[in-house]
């Protein structure tokens, strides 16, 4: 049985078709996106009766841990794997940011992702689970006017690698570190983008499957990999 945070659609929602389809049940988090994520969870239990719940929580309330995996175990009663995939992303020019930006970059994108690890770490413990936490390489190459965005991903890199030494050897902790996937909702130009691929020499733009792949691959089918950070990037980091 797997969580995912902020797995209404996009990314998020893929992740979780691809742990569906590998004979997971799931609980599908979201904050605001209520109808996609019911709509996600009508679809696959149509596949199999009963394999999908959703959850409702803003991860930015201290009480949104207990609120998720009270709710995966009262859908399944149990919870082999955790994935940290709910992010908040936006530019915050650094004469111009606010404390409460801050609070809200860092929310989703590090302090959510650990006291969600901690609360569930009981059950993942008793069935030998596994955290996997969504990154990106801008946690090891900063982008330009997101100083607090890549701050707390960077953070969430060494949380990574130090819940994978504390909750060692129950539970494996890696992550993914998407590059050029989805293009922001609500930002980006033809010229950025195409400028951005010009950098990958794989020479094309990744999909949401490759992430989920990389994450199944780690939560699955890597018993003996923790505290590492997969780069799904076409080799972009090569070039930054």
């Amino acid at each position: 049985m797997a969580i995912v945070t902020g797995a209404a659609r996009r990314i998020g929602a893929t992740i979780v078709e691809q742990l569906h389809g590998r004979g997971l049940d799931v609980l599908v988090h979201y904050r605001g996106s209520r109808e996609q994520a019911e709509a996600l969870a009508t679809e696959l239990n149509g596949e199999r009766p009963g394999s999908v719940a959703t959850v409702s929580a803003d991860l930015a309330d201290a009480a949104a841990p207990a609120i998720i995996v009270r709710a995966a175990l009262d859908a399944f009663g149990r919870i082999d794997l955790l994935v940290n995939n709910a992010s908040a992303f936006y530019p915050t020019d650094v004469d111009e940011a606010t404390p409460e930006q801050w609070d809200e970059l860092m929310a989703s994108n590090l302090r959510a992702p650990y006291f969600l690890s901690r609360a569930a770490r009981p059950h993942l413990a008793r069935r030998g689970g596994a955290i996997v936490n969504l990154v990106d390489i801008h946690a090891l190459v900063p982008l330009a006017d997101h100083s607090i965005y890549c701050q707390a991903k960077a953070g969430l890199v060494m949380q990574t690698r130090a819940l994978a030494k504390d909750l060692a050897p129950e539970i494996r902790v890696n992550a993914v570190a998407p590059g050029a996937i989805l293009w922001p909702e609500n930002e980006g130009s033809a010229q950025a983008a195409e400028a951005i691929l010009e950098k990958i020499p794989l020479g094309h733009q990744g999909r949401p499957e490759d992430i989920a792949g990389a994450v199944c691959f780690l939560a699955l089918d890597a018993p003996y990999v923790t505290g590492q950070i997969l780069s799904v990037d076409g080799g972009r980091t090569l070039n930054m």
